[in-house]
């Protein structure tokens, strides 16, 4: 998947949970499921995005890291279920894509934590290998 389409994917997402937000009864409980839901799917894909345009491998780990966040939602998804204010056929296909996207990304940082670390590994063993020849 390119970073464009992915992008796309986690922007269709969070529309998709907004129209859902939307259309919660207006109960107080309801109102503040709701906004977490929505301010933890809208950070999904804009830290996406900027992972993609990260000035530097720690800043693009970092966002990678809250995009993350698409388990969070998965959790307020569940407690709308649970409290009886949606029905879990309603939320099923949105439940699911939280979880894709997380199985997309978590590799990807994954691994670039793993590749920071063994750059960072290989500049100590340098230094140590310039200071014992010294």
């Amino acid at each position: 998947m390119t970073e464009q389409e992915m992008q796309q994917r986690t922007r269709q997402f969070a529309l998709r949970v907004m129209r859902l937000v939307d259309a919660l009864p207006t109960e107080r409980s309801s109102d503040v499921i709701g906004r977490q839901l929505f301010h933890c799917v809208s950070s999904v894909g804009a830290n996406y995005r900027a992972a993609c345009h990260a000035k530097s491998h720690a800043g693009f780990v970092n966002r990678l890291g809250i995009v993350e966040e698409a388990d969070e939602s998965s959790h307020w998804m569940e407690l709308l279920v649970d409290a009886g204010i949606m029905e879990q056929k309603r939320l099923g296909a949105l439940r699911d894509e939280a979880a894709e996207v997380l199985r997309i990304v978590s590799p990807s940082r994954l691994t670039a934590r793993r590749n920071a670390r063994a750059v960072k590994s290989q500049i100590a063993n340098r230094k140590s290998e310039s200071e014992i020849r010294q």
